[in-house]
């Protein structure tokens, strides 16, 4: 499994229902083997202001060669203008969990 590079992807959505609209695509087209959703609240600058709004942050188990198609579908669904999109590579992990993700996201089970 050297040469495979699995990731967590970071996406917030504005709502629960958009995080699991986004999160049942991914998981219905094999972009992700796993979405964990968890409300959270965001304090971010946005044109000039700064906001505070409660979000939905999806972690997003993945393999990041598939993370153009991903975030296509992402911003696809999403309705934010700049949705947050951020991949960050699993350095290490449980064989077994690693494989499942494989797995999952190619189709292979």
């Amino acid at each position: 499994m050297a040469e495979e590079t699995y990731c967590v992807v970071l996406v917030t959505a504005s709502s629960r229902q958009e995080g699991e609209t986004i999160a049942e695509s991914l998981i219905a087209t094999r972009l992700a083997a796993c979405v964990t959703l968890l409300p959270v609240q965001s304090i971010y600058r946005w044109q000039g202001e700064v906001c505070k709004e409660e979000e939905w942050q999806l972690l997003i188990k993945s393999d990041l060669s598939r993370f153009a198609e991903l975030e296509a579908k992402v911003k696809e669904l999403h309705s934010y203008e700049v949705p947050e999109i951020i991949a960050l590579s699993i350095v290490a992990g449980s064989i077994n969990y690693l494989q499942w993700i494989l797995e999952q996201v190619n189709g292979d089970s």
